[in-house]
């Protein structure tokens, strides 16, 4: 994670942010050891693959919160 400010585009400054929450079906609490590792992962790999900034996370047994920030094509 960094520390963020103020995203720049050619003709723009902006700072676009999403709370995101994903939960299991049913609130089962699967996300633990191994799972909860590869889930981490996975999220991070995608982030970076589309220039999307965690500015904090967290895996708990039965969600995930994430808070992003996005470039202004994804809004």
């Amino acid at each position: 994670m960094r520390a963020m400010s103020y995203r720049k585009g050619s003709h723009t400054v902006y700072d676009i942010k999403y709370h995101i929450v994903w939960i299991t079906k049913y609130r089962k609490p699967v996300l633990r050891g191994e799972v909860a590792k590869h889930v981490r992962e996975l999220v991070r790999q995608t982030c970076a693959t589309l220039d999307v900034y965690i500015v904090s996370g967290h895996v708990a047994l039965d969600h995930i919160h994430l808070l992003v920030s996005v470039p202004r094509t994804y809004r």
